[in-house]
């Protein structure tokens, strides 16, 4: 149960270079991947891990193995959740920038179809800021996926100063 099939620095290895694989593949799969996940999306994610559940134990079933992965696959998480925290590149790298996807009541279709922004999405994203299309002044894909709308201030709101 407890004596491992392969050395305590393999499964080190082997966690940190599965996290890094896939965080490279979820980073390039788009910000829509990573929230908001329709029941295929969880139906990738599922079968991502069984994917690489082999490779990360090299086919050790010890409990000893599992949790040397488990604590490299903690240590790594929160290592590149301090470097994105501490500096704003990292950050950029590792979770993305928000991007302008609409100004002024129209959407940007060649930026929507290369994010894999649905129509529907939109419109939820617009009913959730209480906002009609022509009211929009910006919207932006947010890094975690999710949408954000601006309303155009009305002419009748007291002005700010």
């Amino acid at each position: 149960m407890f004596d491992m099939d392969l050395p305590w620095w393999e499964f080190v290895a082997r966690g940190a270079m599965v996290y890094v694989a896939l965080l490279v593949m979820v980073r390039l799969s788009g910000r829509r991947t990573i929230s908001q996940l329709t029941p295929f999306d969880l139906l990738v994610v599922m079968l991502l891990s069984e994917a690489v559940s082999n490779g990360l134990s090299g086919g050790d079933d010890s409990v000893s193995g599992g949790l040397i992965i488990a604590a490299t696959l903690l240590v790594l998480n929160a290592g590149f959740g301090m470097l994105a925290a501490n500096s704003h590149r990292m950050e950029t790298l590792l979770d993305g920038d928000s991007l302008l996807i609409g100004r002024d009541g129209v959407f940007f279709d060649k930026v929507l179809r290369r994010n894999r922004v649905g129509e529907s999405d939109i419109q939820q994203a617009l009913r959730q800021a209480d906002c009609a299309q022509h009211e929009m002044q910006c919207a932006f894909l947010e890094a975690d996926g999710s949408i954000t709308i601006m309303k155009r201030p009305l002419a009748t709101d007291p002005v700010r100063t």
